[in-house]
């Protein structure tokens, strides 16, 4: 029955997910685009905290977790989006659908981890038309940043773990400009392609002890440090034919190549510490802050005269709570009830302005059957940017889903008898 489920899902999401880009934002024009990825989905519907080791889950955020994997996880998850966009004078509304990450992790021994993954990280994907009947301005951007990963993590003493990530990135993002002018016979596109490659790195701590002989007291720490990734830049200008009716380009009439050179990007130092308590099983709540030194990034092969970027803040604060994971009379005491709230200062500044992002989040994680797997679904309401400076307010609602499956046994070990 879980594979069943697992097909008709995984099949649903792909065709989804190639169909639509992952973040239908203006801002996303900036940086790399906008992060696709706040931790898996049981960390999202608890505000993205990645503060516990967990036996049956994966932990994206926190390598230090996969010392704590008791069970073989394979796990997919994907999610919907609406978005509602406010200007001082306009309004708008988009949806996009997604793949958020596929992962395969599993023990090797009762104290070490591994595990092996692909996370779409960041995406572009906007559309911007400005002007009037005399002229016109189109803006449109495509693309992201993928990153495949292979972590592990070890249980040095009870209690106390450690883990470490490396982490391929690569993509591609192109930015097209137009600009069409009733008075002229032709239009002129500008086109700039930016091809992604570079490793970062991810090393994470985690200890919890016993308070008393029921509660736990749990804490965290990450940290990422800083790396440069590769952007290998192409831009052209064209003679275009513009319709705008269709508001596309017909046809080309000439292109020349402009020569750009090779750029790096800096993926800067990244913190994060996170602290919490609950009952094994039964309840967690906990807090997590994150800090980021992105005032050292900057705009890929052009620059931007009214944006720039300052260090950026996370806080984070969740929980969960399962009514009686044993429970054999009701199938809703075993389902974990999650809840949580998270505050971005993104480090984005646009005129002066700073680009913040604020959410909560609800999720429930489902049993499938009699053993480990579970379904988890996350609710997220939220908002990004200000109308402030003639900028755009996103409001947007997110329906996250993961399939979360723990076979009773190692995948690699073999059936001893038909």
């Amino acid at each position: 029955m879980i594979k069943r489920i697992l097909v008709v899902v995984l099949i649903t999401i792909t065709t989804s997910a190639f169909a639509q880009e992952g973040n239908s934002s203006p801002y996303s024009f900036y940086g790399l685009g906008l992060s696709n990825f706040k931790g898996s989905i049981e960390n999202q519907a608890m505000g993205g905290l990645s503060i516990l080791g967990d036996s049956i889950h994966t932990n994206f955020r926190n390598p230090a977790g996969y010392g704590a994997l008791k069970l073989t996880n394979f796990t997919i998850a994907g999610s919907h989006r609406e978005v509602n966009l406010e200007s001082d004078n306009q309004t708008g509304s988009t949806t996009s659908t997604t793949i958020d990450y596929l992962s395969l992790a599993f023990p090797v021994s009762k104290r070490v981890g591994v595990g092996f993954g692909l996370i779409p990280e960041t995406s572009v994907d906007y559309e911007i038309f400005e002007g009037d009947d005399e002229a016109l301005s189109q803006y449109t951007g495509r693309g992201g940043v993928n990153r495949a990963y292979l972590a592990a993590g070890v249980e040095l003493f009870k209690g106390f773990r450690i883990g470490a990530e490396g982490s391929y990135n690569f993509g591609s993002i192109k930015n097209e400009s137009i600009q069409a002018n009733v008075d002229q016979q032709y239009s002129v596109r500008e086109i700039n392609e930016s091809d992604v490659s570079g490793f970062t790195y991810n090393l994470g701590a985690q200890f919890e002890t016993t308070l008393t002989r029921d509660y736990k007291i749990f804490t965290s720490a990450s940290f990422q440090p800083e790396t440069t990734l590769t952007l290998e830049n192409e831009r052209a200008l064209e003679s275009v034919i513009y319709s705008r009716l269709d508001n596309a380009v017909i046809g080309v009439v000439d292109s020349q190549d402009i020569p750009v050179g090779d750029t790096e990007f800096i993926n800067p130092n990244t913190y994060s510490f996170g602290l919490g308590t609950g009952q094994v099983n039964k309840w967690f709540a906990g807090g997590q802050i994150e800090f980021s030194e992105t005032s050292k990034m900057t705009n890929r092969a052009f620059n931007i005269a009214n944006a720039s970027y300052d260090d950026s803040f996370k806080y984070r604060l969740g929980g969960y709570l399962v009514p009686d994971y044993n429970s054999l009379t009701s199938y809703w005491n075993r389902v974990t009830y999650r809840v949580g709230a998270r505050y971005e200062e993104s480090g984005l500044l646009i005129e002066n302005q700073s680009i913040d992002e604020f959410g909560i989040s609800f999720g429930l994680g489902l049993p499938l059957g009699r053993g480990f797997s579970n379904a988890n679904i996350t609710f997220e309401y939220g908002q990004r940017g200000t109308t402030n400076a003639g900028l755009v307010k996103e409001d947007f609602f997110k329906v996250g889903l993961s399939l979360s499956l723990n076979p009773l046994r190692p995948w690699f070990v073999p059936n001893k008898y038909n």
